[in-house]
């Protein structure tokens, strides 16, 4: 990563639909160049793809949720089926495996807190591998779009 690749990374993290000739311009680099980064930086895996972000307000899903699950027994191949199970269900936002206490955290959004119940109950602990769980309801999320290179 030289400096423009990293001017192109930051550029798009702060708008992802900017067009390749807009991006060249405001870079000071010709449209053929910022393609040619682009591209690369695709074909790294740098950048994995553009993504539109999204009021879960006006998608009616605005209580969100992060559950803490304690997975037994615990294994790769549980914590695992678990992680790919649970990152499946539409409430789920975002899944990560811990260490610590508890095996894996899930941010989720849901209707109410109805339906974060439901969730719980219906969706996590009626699995056999899950021994506990614990849900802390989010008041603020905020989320830092831009990642600068190290």
């Amino acid at each position: 990563m030289d400096e423009l690749d990293s001017a192109i990374v930051a550029a798009l993290q702060a708008d992802g639909r900017r067009s390749n000739r807009d991006l060249a311009g405001a870079l000071g680099v010709s449209p053929s160049t910022t393609l040619e980064r682009v591209r690369s930086l695709r074909a790294r895996g740098v950048i994995t793809g553009i993504h539109a972000a999204v009021n879960l307000t006006e998608l009616r899903r605005p209580v969100q949720a992060m559950v803490t699950v304690r997975l037994r027994p615990q294994s790769r191949h549980i914590v695992a089926g678990f992680r790919d199970f649970v990152i499946q269900l539409p409430e789920t936002l975002q899944v990560f495996v811990t260490t610590g206490s508890d095996d894996v955290l899930v941010h989720v959004a849901v209707a109410s807190t109805e339906a974060l119940r439901d969730f719980v109950l219906d969706a996590l602990t009626k699995r056999r591998e899950v021994a506990g769980v614990r849900t802390e309801v989010v008041f603020d999320h905020l989320r830092n779009h831009t990642v600068s290179p190290s």
